[in-house]
């Protein structure tokens, strides 16, 4: 069923402990889509610049992903550098340019507004809602945020949480949103807040799904070897609405088994830079990682 993502597009530059790159593909929506293509044909909305290369436009393309909402703008696209230290779970920002992304007005093309399963990847909530806004009848929307929308935007992001059906979250944010320490009644102050279900996000600790009748928690993927962990978050997220909209259903069966979907689509991403992995990795390989999470999970 019709899967759509509103988010960046970037170009990052990334400094790990193995290697250091200079302008790759990066972004929300871009690790989102090419990680829910496993799945489904995701329709893609965002902002580039003049300089986005043809060769990440055919990317989309050859990855069925459906990019006719990809809007060129006059000036650069979106750019970001970040830093990682050994442990992977501290990263340094070190420049943020937004560009084109400085005046995006996201525009959802009359064809693609029928979506019925959204993502809003982590964007100012105001353009979230304006995304929203576009789309006809949704039945299960994702919402993404970060800490800086919850300090500087909290009013818009908990005006757009009463119209989403779940939500992203790290620890970190999901104890700044609430107030609360202890996960467990943070996870419980979301869900007053509007969403049905939230997801809670521990890196290497693995993801926890909360709503009021569903408890379910799950470990990372083993993975021996980090390369880049950029875009695991938005990578997960896909594998898990990806797998969700493939199966048109949102029982919560589907839902705990979307979760193990994201986790290995997640495992895949962080063993290359950039999308290298997302790129090559095929449904039949996800699926035998499924099942080796399946089992170590399954008593």
């Amino acid at each position: 069923m019709s899967l759509i993502v509103i988010g960046t597009i970037a170009y990052d530059s990334i400094e790990t402990v193995h290697d250091r790159r200079e302008e790759v593909l990066g972004g929300s929506a871009t690790y989102f889509a090419l990680a829910a293509s496993r799945y489904t044909e995701p329709r893609l909305v965002g902002v580039v610049g003049e300089d986005f290369k043809p060769e990440h436009r055919a990317l989309f393309a050859d990855q069925g992903v459906h990019a006719g909402g990809l809007e060129v703008a006059a000036g650069k696209t979106f750019r970001w550098g970040g830093r990682y230290e050994p442990d992977w779970n501290t990263r340094h920002t070190t420049f943020t340019e937004l560009n084109v992304l400085a005046d995006f007005d996201p525009k959802v093309c009359a064809e693609h507004r029928d979506s019925k399963y959204v993502f809003l990847a982590n964007a100012v909530p105001a353009i979230q809602a304006k995304a929203l806004d576009q789309l006809e009848h949704p039945s299960f929307v994702v919402l993404d945020t970060m800490n800086l929308w919850i300090d500087g935007a909290r009013e818009d992001l908990v005006a757009l949480m009463r119209r989403i059906d779940a939500i992203v979250l790290n620890d970190e944010e999901a104890r700044m949103l609430t107030g609360e320490s202890n996960l467990i009644r943070a996870a419980s102050a979301v869900l007053g807040m509007g969403p049905r279900y939230v997801i809670l996000k521990k890196g290497e600790h693995g993801a926890f799904l909360m709503s009021s009748d569903v408890h379910f928690s799950l470990p990372a993927y083993p993975v021996s070897e980090v390369v880049d962990p950029t875009g695991a978050g938005d990578s997960f997220a896909g594998g898990f609405m990806g797998y969700v909209a493939s199966q048109d259903d949102t029982s919560p069966a589907t839902l705990r088994k979307a979760m193990l979907h994201g986790t290995v689509t997640a495992s895949f991403c962080v063993q290359g830079f950039s999308v290298e992995s997302m790129t090559e990795v095929t449904r039949e390989e996800l699926d035998r990682r499924y099942d080796e999470l399946l089992g170590i999970v399954t008593v």
